[in-house]
């Protein structure tokens, strides 16, 4: 799955368009490297966002295509 829909339906960030963006301007790191908006991301990424002075660090536990918001949480744990 393309890391800004995966960003979007795990509801770690609210838009595809905004994620696609955080992802431009190198705020989000897959494994440690900057991602593009189309990288695959799979079961046992770390993901690290950036939300200005915050930082989000999470492990992906789940992919799927469309999930409902109350499982949204379970595809990913914080670390």
């Amino acid at each position: 799955m393309r890391l800004d829909k995966y960003l979007k339906v795990s509801r770690l960030i609210k838009r595809r368009t905004v994620a696609n963006e955080a992802c431009d301007a190198g705020r989000v790191l897959v494994n440690g490297k900057p991602a593009k908006a189309s990288q695959t991301v799979k079961v046992g990424d770390i993901l690290e966002i950036q939300f200005g002075v915050k930082a989000v660090k999470a492990e992906i536990l789940d992919v799927q295509e469309t999930v409902k918001k109350d499982a949204a949480s379970e595809m990913y744990r914080y670390l």
